[in-house]
């Protein structure tokens, strides 16, 4: 994926570099404020047509997912090519993607 590489120039570029807990927590804290952004537009679920989270957001947890996948020697084009032949074939069994 090239976005994994592009993440990957600019930690090492900025000497960002920190171990994979870190970045999991980092993780964690964007999706969280993507919750939080989602939770204030909505009123906590009151008004779920006003959803809305920023684009900008959206892309510091895009950033932190693939520093975490680089950091674990990961290629999150394959990790995303395992996951969907996994929705696909619990698709075709079931009819349903989820795992239970």
């Amino acid at each position: 994926m090239d976005e994994q590489r592009r993440v990957a120039r600019f930690v090492d570029e900025h000497d960002l570099a920190c171990p994979p807990a870190h970045r999991l927590l980092d993780l964690a804290a964007e999706v969280g404020e993507l919750a939080a952004d989602a939770n204030d537009a909505t009123g906590y679920g009151a008004t779920p047509e006003a959803f809305s989270v920023e684009r900008d957001e959206l892309g510091d947890t895009l950033f932190a997912l693939l520093a975490l996948c680089d950091e674990l020697d990961v290629d999150a084009s394959a990790a995303l090519d395992e996951s969907l032949a996994k929705y696909e074939r619990r698709l075709a069994e079931s009819d349903d993607p989820g795992s239970g």
